[in-house]
């Protein structure tokens, strides 16, 4: 009676279980949390962005950094605020779930070859998928073990595997399910089959782990040079430009000044500073980009690195740099 009623109990929790394991309401659940995050970025951004341009229209005067010069000052800073709430946190979130992904690509040939061991047994391919689901894949574990649920309670090895593939949408994971579908609806041997596709899955992550250290250097060098802009910059304002307007005053305060002999226009150096500013912020952000789309081919990886640098350099100038007023 006992084991009767703990059958009875675990027949229950499995049931309950069920809904969970049968639909893709995990995955569509994060594409909602990533559409919402980014939802939200671009409602704070318009935000920023209007009180940006009532600074630029002068109905506003909200300087950031105390000291700075109104005007285009308030309205630049606040308008870096919108470009990072709008790209920085669906950026983050959007790396974050292709990460997780990839981690999971990482484990699918281990778990391909433990399931082409176990059809080498003369398991069928569902009862090997529950037998593998048994080991320790990473991330893959948890998805391995909504797919064995599925398949113990009858579900259809296509159908489990369509629904792998939904909760894990990559190129790669598509590729491997077809593959697996249509070799399983041929019949013949399987493993065989899964052997090849996990040396190829696995050749094929080989390539990309290749690509992206190669280009590596090429993301340290955009981030070096971002730097070193900085820099260069923060040299110009702190010593060779002051300099530059002390000599101003002191030629427009000369006779050779007021006969117009020799002039030296220093009230230029503010609007020169507002434009390294400029220069900054479009660097950040091309820069940024670039570096992400090199080394995963994603814009979203380089929206991330896009906020890292805009932050960092907008902080930099509003708060290292010393301002230049005249």
């Amino acid at each position: 009676m006992a084991t009767t009623d703990a059958t009875v109990r675990a027949a229950l929790g499995k049931v309950a279980e069920l809904p969970a394991t049968l639909g893709t309401s995990g995955a569509k659940a994060t594409i909602a949390k990533e559409r919402l995050i980014l939802f939200i970025g671009l409602g704070v951004a318009v935000l920023l962005g209007v009180v940006s341009g009532l600074n630029a229209a002068g109905i506003l005067n909200t300087p950031v950094s105390p000291g700075e010069a109104l005007g285009a000052n308030p309205a630049i800073d606040f308008l870096v605020l919108a470009l990072i709430a709008a790209i920085g946190p669906f950026g983050f979130a959007e790396t974050a779930r292709l990460r997780r992904i990839t981690k999971i690509e990482e484990r699918l040939p281990d778990f391909l070859r433990d399931v082409a061991e176990a059809g080498r047994f003369g398991m069928t391919l569902p009862d090997a998928i529950i037998v593998a689901s048994r080991g320790r894949y990473g991330l893959l574990t948890e998805e391995i073990k909504k797919m064995a649920s599925q398949l113990e309670w009858g579900v259809p090895v296509a159908t489990a595997l369509d629904l792998f593939e939904k909760r894990v949408p990559s190129p790669l994971v598509q590729r491997v399910v077809s593959i697996i579908t249509r070799a399983n609806e041929a019949g013949g041997n399987v493993a065989d089959v899964l052997t090849m596709v996990a040396h190829d899955t696995r050749e094929a992550q080989t390539q990309l782990h290749a690509r992206q250290i190669s280009m590596l250097t090429y993301v340290t060098v955009i981030y070096i040079a971002f730097f070193v802009f900085l820099v260069t910059i923060y040299i110009m304002a702190a010593v060779f430009l002051p300099q530059m307007v002390v000599a101003g005053q002191g030629i427009a305060s000369s006779s050779l000044g007021s006969a117009g002999a020799v002039t030296l226009s220093f009230s230029i150096v503010p609007a020169l500073f507002l434009a390294f500013l400029i220069a900054v912020i479009v660097h950040a952000v091309g820069d940024g980009i670039m570096a992400g789309v090199l080394f995963t081919g994603k814009i979203p990886e380089g929206f991330q690195h896009a906020t890292i640098m805009l932050a960092t350099g907008w902080a930099i100038m509003r708060f290292v740099v010393p301002p230049l007023n005249v």
